[in-house]
């Protein structure tokens, strides 16, 4: 299983810091004590749940939930260098079946990922639709007998799209990443949040006065730009949609394009999801001692293999942090060798969002459970009672109140 060394102090340590986020995240533990009443307690015995996301605090509560409600837990690292190994090691202590540390080289990764489907999972939990696609395109596991699966990333969802739109859909996929408690909160606070933390940590400078320069416009680049521009930063966005473009400058952000906004700004972070956002020629173009990094899910924002591979030399300066010294003698740095910064450089998502995206994970895995005899191998989007639930638990778990509509105004509504 993980390569993690450190034992019992790892376990005791990981062990705190899932008492940590589990008092933070009554809304999941609302879910959970709801689904209990189902199936004597156990609801999902007999039941193999395989998740491949990053392991962090947050997520060894979702994977102690969903071992309390009966299901044999396997999961490996949703990223090559985003595991935390303490977690990892306190998993492994309680009987889930975990495949992750934090070092994993791109072959490790995909290794980790065939060992949980190795446990013949019936539902797969993923973050960026790696487990999917394998589960999808490998011959290995052609006939496993999965029932359904839940995706909780932009870049995921996208994949799974295009593999619907081949026809070679498997099974059906609940796409967690549109419900409307998973976007607007984790995406959009979260990320917001953690990114900041992540770029902080990896270099500690000013983010007052500096430029940033913020790729992408959806949940997660409005997320990164606000919370830049509450640091004090002077933000400017670049965008290939016209309409997030035009939102973003109506937001009271520049605009521009990357091929102008290079060569000012004085930290960049990529927010889109796409490839070669940051190409070889920005890279020229910046200003000395320019910081970029990536909080889209996978490294292929930013051309890191012309960084780390082809610069006149490269050396780690601060953990998580890479000087690359360009051929022409100018330094620029790399957070996370271009991973998930607020992954790799920090860890994640606060508990609060989180525990909002995995109560929707939950619910989701139970209503596939439930329904998949009636449901077709397609995409589908969470329920809206589903939604509507995580919402009322959120607002409950914060001791905020509001109103409910009058018979006379639920009327009013309904007529013409």
């Amino acid at each position: 299983m993980s390569k993690v060394k450190g034992g019992a102090r790892l376990e005791r340590q990981g062990k705190t810091s899932y008492e940590w986020a589990k008092s933070h995240m009554k809304i999941l533990d609302n879910t959970i004590s709801r689904l209990k009443k189902r199936g004597n307690g156990k609801p999902l015995r007999g039941v193999t749940v395989g998740l491949c996301l990053h392991i962090t605090k947050e997520t060894s509560v979702l994977l102690m939930g969903l071992k309390g409600l009966g299901a044999e837990v396997a999961c490996c690292g949703g990223n090559p260098l985003t595991t935390q190994d303490d977690i990892a090691t306190f998993l492994a202590s309680q009987g889930v079946h975990t495949y992750a540390w934090s070092t994993e080289t791109q072959k490790e990764y995909d290794w980790c990922i065939s060992k949980v489907l190795g446990h013949k999972p019936s539902i797969l939990v993923d973050d960026g639709a790696d487990m999917n696609i394998m589960a999808h395109f490998d011959p290995r596991f052609a006939k496993l007998d999965i029932k359904g699966a839940t995706e909780e990333t932009t870049a995921g969802v996208n994949r799974i799209r295009a593999v619907q739109r081949q026809g070679k859909l498997r099974y059906p996929v609940i796409l967690v990443n549109e419900a409307h408690t998973k976007h607007l909160f984790d995406n959009r606070y979260g990320t917001g949040q953690s990114t900041i933390d992540g770029y902080l940590r990896a270099m500690n400078l000013l983010m007052a006065s500096k430029r940033v320069v913020v790729a992408g416009y959806g949940w997660v680049g409005k997320g990164v730009a606000a919370r830049c521009r509450g640091m004090g930063s002077r933000v400017v966005v670049t965008e290939v949609d016209p309409v997030r473009a035009l939102e973003a400058f109506m937001d009271g952000f520049d605009v521009e394009p990357m091929s102008k906004a290079c060569r000012t700004g004085q930290v960049f972070i990529t927010c889109t999801g796409m490839r070669d956002v940051i190409t070889k020629e920005h890279i020229d173009r910046m200003p000395d001692s320019a910081v970029m990094g990536n909080v889209g899910h996978f490294d292929v924002e930013i051309d890191s293999d012309y960084l780390l591979n082809r610069s006149r030399s490269v050396r780690q300066v601060r953990p998580s942090l890479d000087e690359c010294v360009l051929k022409n003698g100018k330094k620029v740095y790399l957070v996370g060798k271009g991973r998930l910064a607020n992954l790799v450089a920090a860890e994640g998502h606060p508990p609060e969002v989180m525990a909002q995206s995995f109560s929707n994970q939950l619910s989701s895995i139970m209503h596939i459970l439930e329904n998949y005899q009636n449901m077709k191998n397609e995409i589908l989007n969470v329920p809206e009672s589903i939604d509507r639930q995580v919402a009322v638990d959120a607002l409950g778990a914060m001791g905020v109140r509001i109103d409910r509509l009058t018979k006379e105004q639920s009327e009013y509504a309904e007529s013409w």
